[in-house]
């Protein structure tokens, strides 16, 4: 009842590496069981600095219940000036609290649960949205670690991928992932004009640090097209009202200036939200045809606290879970 283990960051690496596909099924459950009402999800709580105004410190305060019964908050920094130096934009970790109890039972490194969490979002936003695993072409815009994750998940579900296009504003990161993806057994080009990346491209995926639309002109993704507005401030409003627009959790995605919440100011209704991920995989909202098709995921904290609880259990089971002896002081009242 009153153990406490940590979970390092090397020892969560191997874990999802070996385990992709099941994290994929973890954050589907995850949705449906939010989506069932199964879950409390408290708005995100955003900690900004005057003199750092692109930085922030997010917590994301969770319950989930179903088979999980677990609460829990991911406190994860967002310091993009990270990337100048070639360190990590995100850093995180994660508290599991005991539902009967809330006695916190474990605490993780979570920047890569965030990650994997994130990619596996991305890839089964594709999946639904494509309707399969193959595409002719996926562009990915933005070539930091949640791209990599993203690609690497992709991988892991075995996508059919005609090739990969790259572009990123620093030509050295473009070229790094681009090599990365080849490595993984894709074929895969550095693309320095974001037009002629995304031209022709089955599948666009938008992985950057942009904090405002950079992406205004309508006209700039077809019909049938597939986007995965994965870091969701780099599309202007115009371009979302005129696409179907899927996401995770509408009224999480409708703060903080993210493209669909930006439509919403500019529009001053909901109605260009076509339905979420979870209707989706419920079979309620298909896929549209004649217009461009958007999945912009807000994150979840609840989809943290699926993962990480599946990555707790697993480092336990093998021993690569860190005990804390006597973490608790007190164990009885008298």
């Amino acid at each position: 009842m009153f153990d406490f283990h940590v979970v390092g960051g090397s020892s969560i690496r191997s874990l999802i590496a070996e385990s992709r596909p099941d994290i994929v099924e973890t954050v589907r459950d995850a949705y449906l069981t939010h989506h069932d009402k199964n879950s409390v999800n408290p708005n995100s709580y955003f900690l900004r600095f005057l003199e750092k105004a692109d930085s922030r410190i997010i917590a994301l305060p969770a319950y989930l219940g179903g088979r999980y019964g677990v609460a829990g908050i991911k406190w994860i920094a967002s310091f993009p000036g990270n990337i100048e130096h070639n360190v990590p934009r995100a850093s995180a970790a994660l508290l599991l609290n005991d539902y009967a109890t809330g006695y916190p039972f474990a605490c993780l490194e979570a920047s890569q649960i965030s990650a994997a969490r994130t990619a596996a979002s991305a890839v089964l936003g594709a999946e639904q949205l494509v309707g399969g695993r193959s595409a002719r072409r996926v562009a990915v815009v933005g070539a930091g670690v949640i791209a990599r994750n993203i690609v690497e998940f992709f991988r892991a579900q075995e996508w059919s991928v005609g090739g990969f296009v790259v572009h990123d504003r620093s030509p050295e990161y473009a070229e790094r992932l681009t090599r990365h993806i080849i490595g993984l057994g894709y074929g895969a080009d550095r693309e320095d004009s974001f037009a002629h990346a995304v031209d022709g491209a089955d599948v666009v995926v938008f992985a950057t640090t942009a904090g405002e639309p950079w992406v205004t002109e309508p006209g700039t993704f077809t019909a049938g097209q597939t986007v995965l507005n994965i870091s969701l401030r780099d599309i202007g409003p115009r371009i979302v009202a005129g696409a179907q627009n899927i996401l995770d959790d509408i009224d999480h995605c409708m703060t903080a200036n993210t493209s669909p919440h930006l439509a919403e100011q500019e529009l001053g209704h909901r109605d260009f939200v076509d339905g979420t991920l979870a209707q989706m995989i419920r079979g309620e909202v298909r896929a549209a045809t004649d217009k461009p098709r958007i999945f912009s995921p807000f994150g979840l904290g609840v989809l943290d606290l699926a993962v990480g609880l599946r990555i707790y259990r697993r480092a336990v089971e093998s021993g690569r879970a860190v005990n804390i002896p006597g973490f608790f002081g007190e164990t009885e009242r008298w």
